[in-house]
């Protein structure tokens, strides 16, 4: 498939694949026919038979003539009139990613096929029990093992959600259709939703017309969790736990989660400014409730036994006896109001605009908090308001007054305007709650009749008014949070469900409890009342910042102008003090403000809802010291305002390494931390002597390159282990990889597999981003596939760690390589003059932004250089010109060097006994394969000016170099001859994809002589989305 899959080495059979190619093929060319006439199709048709006959003969070594075929086929497409340039585009686009559906499909038909996959559960449980490890520490190293899936909205992901969507659709049709057991005329009606579901994606705009918020990213990242995750879960846990009993005969404690999930979308404020993470925090949490509803409703109707334990029957007895003292109070508590609702009281007694659980201005119950404004009404009860609402003095009140209302969680000037705003509500909702009543069965009278159905029902009760209360502080309105009549931790909605368990198993009834509900238990212990837990993530510089404004109001000077040890002691100081540092009187620019503010989101929310807060570019000790204490201070201060501590407990401080310099001096750092004996005392503390550490694979490739990056990376890795080590700390080490190899991509148990020993030790943290969280986990066939082969290489790695380097000279030898292929690429980057305009020339970098596939900039910094272009654009643009060049240039130069000192032997064994060396060079030779050195030649022939073309045929004898030796290091005469499997995918798609290129490049020659014309950018845009769906991974 591509540099991206799993299971890519596994030889496959290809028919079912193919029937499926024809089959779209064939259902797509009946639409087009219809949607553009036969005479446009004979072009298109006639364009694909000189693409694939071109590739035919360079295929057969006949390079002369496919030359010739490829220069006419370029002519034809260059005379093509805009608008038939345009369907072309979108024809083949459509065509490549009905390709990739069915390699999505035959790939799921797969894992149902073949009885034994490699790397499944049995497959590493068998091995590991075969070398010697007992099945007792088997069994205690997976129910400890924590893994953490972080979904990120870093922008590789081309097509929009609604594609995405009909893409799904039409792969489960064809899973459909591959059974055996369905009629002519189902068969019939199948083909026919076929062509309808094409002929819908071909009548739809492929282009994203506006930028999404992070919000929009945040809900895609949802949406992939209750379409796909939300099923694929449960069955994961059950084949695990299938496998851990028939090896140690125990299986997988209910509650134990071997793998959780986290979210960037909507905490990465890394260069975005646009992120809000209340707002997303709060729409997980409804998400979370409203999954939660669907899936006790359901539990209900299938659990109408009546046999229970005595327990458990008493439970039924008290819900049914409270049910029936409230609707008593209900009815009392209504005719009192009815006697009362005529007027309200104008003046009210000391501390009467306080809740009814605060006794002495202090909640015995914690709060939602979220910032509202005093403005909203329901729409449909604006009108009502303006003539029914009590007349309001709208002079301000004096601070030393009790008629204040709530403060940050509500802002209504009086009692009178806060009831009536509820009272309104709650009149809106009316109609809706009859309804509901509806729908509902009648209330059961006894708790012998169904008890199951009496709590559970109880637990839907909690949890529908606790999405009600989620509803209001979306709304914007204030609102209470009371334990007794919702839920706001995972354990106490675990609590009933446990009971109900436990009362199942005890009375005969164990194969009831371990169906829905065992699978209801095992969502809850994964997904939490979040869904996701969202990290939060800012630039180490932005801290610094506030800091400066801190302290220069308080006259203690400038922060940012203190060397180290000042910053150090001053931050330790700070952190061992009781008072705030920051005054609540401070006035700071938007800048400093959206800093604290985001601290003040993280207490607000604390860890119950967040994950960790990540400091990108980070470098120093300081620079975590930092941020614990504005994290601190924050908490001090919304304790105080709120007269009770924060909801759970401080966020994680996770430092991320970033650059070559600062991956070296990432050891020295966390040593540096861990000396502070306060810091020290935190992680034992808060976190349970538990570190976290992040490593950055895009900007340490475009650094150095990637050859050097992965040196780095290992390295730093090594280090930091070590450095936690020697002061008895855990240490979970977070993997920044993106989808491509130039961004530190590739298959996920090769890249676990390659690890330095002893840094994965049944922990790790790992980002999912962009294009690769809907290819990983869009399905939930695939998405349980995926999530088995996390938990068996984290295992495999921490019970039998791979090898470390043989010997001293392997490290020498890599040194040497890293050095020879770090200067070559940053000679070529960073040093020559002429690169950054042949960059912008030779490649779609400057035309990117339009795509709008991401909410965040293309830049740090408003900048040219390629020093502050982030590593996605940067890897994007080389790979929609086939160059690919940020994931081999200065391999080819290092390799070459060492080979030629007489290291050739060596790097060899190296290869074959160093599975780091290994997966590296493996990874490096699947890029290779999907490189096109005529692609590259026709962009630099149609696109760079004539003086800068020299450096392109510099660049391509790398490439040809790199080439050479990664096949001499393998010892193998073609690239990818091991994988035949991967090369005929990869060769299945080039007739469209070369043809893509084509029309790219003649798009683009247009459009840079017509910047204005949209038609030309929609035509470009088109073929860009063709050209990922045909390389099948962006940035």
């Amino acid at each position: 498939m591509t540099d991206t899959t799993d299971d890519i080495a596994e030889e496959i059979s290809f028919q079912s694949f193919e029937d499926d190619c024809k089959l779209l093929g064939s259902l797509f060319n009946d639409v087009l026919q219809r949607e553009v006439g036969s005479s446009f199709m004979e072009k298109i048709e006639r364009i694909r038979i000189l693409a694939q006959s071109a590739l035919n003969l360079r295929l057969a070594g006949i390079e002369d003539t496919a030359n010739l075929l490829e220069k006419q086929l370029s002519c034809e497409i260059s005379k093509m009139p805009l608008e038939e340039a345009l369907t072309l585009a979108r024809a083949f686009t459509h065509s490549l990613n009905l390709m990739s559906i069915a390699d999505t499909h035959h790939r799921m038909h797969k894992l149902i096929d073949v009885t034994q996959l490699s790397r499944s559960c049995d497959d590493i449980f068998t091995q590991l029990l075969q070398s010697g490890i007992s099945s007792e520490e088997l069994y205690k190293t997976v129910c400890k093992q924590e893994v953490e899936i972080v979904l990120t909205a870093h922008p590789t992901q081309i097509n929009r959600r609604t594609l995405q969507y009909k893409h799904v659709r039409i792969a489960n049709l064809l899973e459909y259709n591959s059974r055996s057991d369905i009629g002519h005329e189902d068969r019939e009606t199948l083909i026919e939703d076929l062509v309808r579901e094409i002929t819908s994606v071909w009548q739809t705009d492929e282009l994203r017309r506006q930028k999404p918020t992070p919000v929009d990213e945040a809900r895609t990242g949802l949406n992939i969790v209750e379409q796909s995750l939300w099923k694929a879960v449960p069955h994961y846990l059950r084949r695990v736990s299938n496998s851990l009993r028939k090896f140690t005969g125990k299986p997988l404690p209910l509650t134990c989660t071997p793998i959780k999930f986290g979210s960037w979308m909507g905490g990465d404020r890394d260069g975005n400014p646009n992120v809000t993470a209340k707002e997303v925090s709060l729409l997980s949490r409804w998400m979370a409730i409203d999954l939660y509803i669907r899936e006790v409703d359901s539990l209900r109707f299938e659990l109408s036994t009546d046999r229970c334990s005595d327990r458990f029957s008493r439970l039924a007895e008290d819900i049914l006896e409270k049910d029936s003292s409230e609707k008593d109070s209900d009815r009392g508590q209504s005719s009192f109001l009815n006697q009362q609702n005529s007027s309200l009281p104008t003046q009210l007694p000391d501390k009467a605009q306080h809740p009814s659980c605060i006794e002495d201005g202090d909640s015995q119950h914690p709060k939602f908090e979220i910032n509202t404004t005093t403005d909203f009404v329901p729409p449909n009860l604006q009108k009502q308001n303006e003539e029914d609402s009590p007349k309001i003095d709208s002079k301000p009140i004096a601070d030393d007054t009790h008629t204040a209302g709530l403060t940050s969680r509500g802002s209504f000037s009086s009692t009178s305007q806060l009831l009536f705003q509820r009272k309104l509500f709650a009149e809106s909702k009316i109609g809706r709650a009859s309804f509901q009543k509806l729908l509902e069965p009648p209330p059961l009278k006894r708790a012998g009749m169904a008890p199951y159905r009496i709590v559970l029902g109880d637990v839907k009760d909690k949890l529908v008014k606790t999405r009600k209360l989620l509803e209001l502080l979306l709304e914007g309105l204030p609102c209470e949070y009371d334990p007794r009549v919702s839920y706001e931790t995972s354990e106490q909605l675990l609590e009933p469900l446990l009971l109900c368990y436990e009362s199942l198993q005890s009375s005969g009834a164990g194969v009831l409890a371990d169906g829905k509900l065992a699978d209801l238990i095992r969502r809850v212990s994964t997904f939490g009342m979040v869904l996701v837990k969202l990290d939060l993530r800012q630039e180490s510089a932005r801290h610094a910042e506030a800091l400066d404004a801190i302290t220069t109001y308080l006259d203690l000077g400038t922060y940012s102008e203190w060397d180290e040890e000042k910053k150090l002691d001053f931050l330790t100081k700070e952190l061992k003090g009781k008072r705030p540092l920051v005054p609540p009187t401070i006035e700071v620019v938007p800048e400093v403000k959206e800093v604290l503010d985001t601290f003040r989101v993280a207490a607000e929310f604390g860890s119950e809802s967040l994950g960790a807060y990540v400091i990108s570019m980070a470098s120093n000790a300081s620079d975590v010291l930092a941020v614990e204490l504005l994290q601190k201070d924050t908490r001090l201060a919304v304790t105080s305002e709120h007269g009770k501590p924060c909801p759970g407990g401080t966020l994680r401080v996770v430092p991320l390494f970033e650059t070559v310099k600062d991956l070296r001096a990432a050891g020295s750092v966390i040593r540096k931390l861990l000396s502070i004996d306060w810091y020290r005392e935190h992680i034992q503390k808060n976190h349970h002597g538990h570190q976290e550490v992040m490593v950055g694979y895009s900007d340490s490739g475009k650094d150095a390159g990637r050859f050097t990056a992965a040196w780095e990376l290992y390295k730093a890795q090594e280090d930091v282990v070590a450095a936690c080590n020697e002061f008895g700390i855990k240490i979970t080490l977070f993997h920044g990889r993106g989808g491509s190899i130039g961004r530190g991509g590739g298959p996920t148990y090769l890249a676990i597999q390659s690890q330095p020993p002893g840094s994965v030790m049944g922990s790790l943290r790992s980002t999912e981003q962009g294009e690769m969280v809907q290819a990983k986990f869009g399905i939930p066939q695939t998405a349980v596939r995926q999530l088995e082969i996390y938990t068996t290489a984290v295992l495999l790695a921490t019970l039998k760690p791979p090898q470390p380097p043989r010997e001293k000279k392997w490290r020498n030898l890599m040194e040497e390589i890293s050095t020879i292929s770090s200067q070559n690429y940053k000679g070529t980057v960073y040093e020559n003059p002429e690169f950054i305009s042949y960059f912008h020339e030779a490649t779609p970098q400057a035309e990117l932004g339009y795509l709008n596939i991401g909410s965040r900039p293309a830049r740090r910094k408003s900048s040219t250089g390629i020093g502050h272009l982030r590593a996605i654009p940067w890897v994007f643009a080389w790979t929609q010109t086939r160059f690919v060049l940020p994931a081999w240039l200065g391999v080819g130069a290092g390799l070459k060097g060492v080979s030629e000192k007489g290291y050739a032997d060596d790097i060899q064994e190296m290869y074959k006994e160093w599975p780091f060396f290994q997966s590296t060079i493996d990874l490096i030779e699947m890029v290779l394969a999907k490189a096109d050195i005529p692609i590259t030649k026709l962009y630099d022939e149609q696109l760079v000016s004539e003086n800068r073309r020299g450096l392109g045929d510099m660049l391509r004898k790398e490439l040809m170099t790199t080439e050479k030796y990664v096949l001499v290091i393998t010892g193998r005469e073609k690239l990818l001859e091991s994988n035949k499997s991967l090369k005929k995918l990869i060769e299945s798609r080039l007739p469209y994809l070369n043809a893509m290129n084509m029309l790219q490049v003649e798009v683009l020659k247009r459009l840079r002589r017509d910047e204005d014309n949209n038609k030309l950018r929609d035509a470009l845009l088109i073929t860009i989305n063709g050209i990922a769906a045909g390389m099948r991974n962006t940035g």
